[in-house]
């Protein structure tokens, strides 16, 4: 097996995009690759999906334990001939000072060596004792080499080849010249997601091919060849009968799911039932609904305009329809959403309204305490760890407005609650995640059961 973990110095390096075609090169010739991302990041794994052809995994070390971690990556791996970390951040960033949930961390865990790609615009000979002190700042860290990016031209990468060459003696395994034509549009959360462009393919196949002519994928390979056998995978437990159908909403507005919470649901007798809220003007039929993240202010237009869908849901919601909303999901069930001057018409099943900012409103991990009376039966003054990322806030609540989490880190709602319970419904700017004990999935389909039509 081949596995790297996908690094920088700082973010926005141009990680992203070299892991995205690394994973098409390696694809490409053959192999079985398996991509993670460390993290709680949805967009990125979008892109790595689609470029390894298959589902992209999360591993993230405040959401679960190190034993979970290394566990869930043995199980994934199995099978793949390669695997891909993408890192976040910096490579020896992290919320601890000790950087016990670092990307470095994470490498030594999974026993990935480390590619390190450095953003290289106006470095020379201060480039050396760059790598120098990455490499000497914790010696347990392997380096399988550096990848120069966003270079200036051959001059550029000749001088910078040969500095490197002469006082660190790190393999140079790739340098990418600056090309926009390469570069993955950004939005305020991070690159636009792969589910929204009919073009995520094209623009696949155009990174990959800048990667193959600047990258020695070759050498990569051969330098990460031979890593040490993983524990061998744990079966886990059998999977319940199908009984209960859930429609996930799947589409360019909503595609923030994770891979593992979705397969969780399927474990616990979930059939999951895409629908397109652009353009389906129907639901299907089903006994829940669960409405991801994403951006439905980009899409609000649309999605005012597919009115018998929005009607259809706020009268499901109305007799009692069993529903989850993450993020863009509560936000497309409020009344409205106002962006850029415009006000759209929602499903309007939750009483609130939702205005857009130029800033984050919450951003990165939350620690929730569930409340007496949650829905779904998480005991009360329980910690659920989460995270959130929104530009939103809600504006005329509802008076008596019912909450399933009080807020101990994080913002949410207003700062003191999040998760609103409106019938069936319930709806938070948090996004769950089934790990670390965080058995939700078991929890809504169990709920499903009980109150499905």
């Amino acid at each position: 097996m081949h596995r790297f973990l996908v690094s920088a110095a700082h973010k926005s390096s141009g990680k992203t995009t070299l892991s995205i075609g690394l994973a098409a090169a390696m694809r490409r010739r053959g192999l079985s690759v398996q991509a993670f991302k460390k993290g709680p990041d949805y967009i990125d794994p979008l892109w790595l999906a689609l470029a390894s052809g298959r589902p992209c995994r999360n591993l993230d070390f405040f959401l679960a334990s190190r034993e979970e971690i290394a566990a869930a990556f043995a199980r994934h791996a199995a099978g793949a001939e390669a695997c891909l970390i993408e890192g976040n951040k910096g490579l020896y960033d992290g919320l601890d000072l000790d950087g016990s949930n670092s990307n470095a961390a994470l490498a030594k865990l999974v026993g990935a060596p480390v590619v390190l790609v450095i953003d290289a615009r106006g470095m020379t000979r201060g480039i050396a004792p760059l790598i120098l002190g990455y490499q000497a700042f914790d010696h347990d860290v392997g380096f399988a080499g550096v990848i120069l990016n966003r270079l200036g031209g051959s001059r550029h990468e000749s001088k910078l080849r040969a500095v490197i060459e002469h006082y660190t003696g790190v393999p140079v395994l790739g340098a990418m010249h600056e090309d926009p034509a390469i570069g993955i549009y950004e939005r305020h959360l991070g690159l636009v997601p792969a589910n929204e462009t009919g073009s995520a393919a094209a623009r696949i196949e155009t990174i990959r091919a800048a990667v193959e002519r600047q990258v020695d994928v070759e050498g990569l390979l051969e330098a990460t060849r031979g890593a040490a056998p993983l524990a061998p995978p744990s079966s886990g437990r059998a999977a319940r009968a199908k009984d209960i159908r859930i429609g996930i909403a799947r589409d360019r507005a909503f595609g923030f799911y994770y891979a593992g919470d979705l397969e969780a649901l399927e474990d616990e007798g979930a059939e999951l039932v895409p629908f397109d809220t652009l353009r389906d003007a129907r639901l299907p039929q089903v006994d829940a609904l669960f409405i991801g993240g994403g951006f439905p202010e980009c899409f609000a237009r649309e999605l005012e305009a597919n009115a018998s869908l929005r009607a259809e849901i706020r009268d499901r919601a109305a007799r009692g329809m069993p529903m989850y909303a993450e993020c863009g999901g509560l936000m497309y069930l409020s009344r409205s959403i106002e962006w850029r001057g415009e006000r759209r018409q929602m499903v309007g099943a939750i009483g609130a309204d939702v205005v857009m900012h130029e800033r984050p409103t919450g951003r990165g991990y939350v620690r929730l305490e569930a409340q007496a009376g949650h829905p779904w039966g998480f005991t009360a003054g329980g910690e659920i760890r989460a995270h959130e990322f929104h530009y939103s806030s809600l504006e005329g609540l509802d008076a008596g407005t019912r909450y399933a989490y009080r807020v101990r880190r994080g913002h949410g709602i207003d700062g003191e609650c999040d998760g609103i319970v409106a019938g069936n419904i319930l709806a938070s700017y948090t996004h769950l995640r089934a790990v670390g004990g965080c058995d939700w999935p078991r929890r809504f389909a169990d709920y499903v059961r009980e109150h499905r039509a």
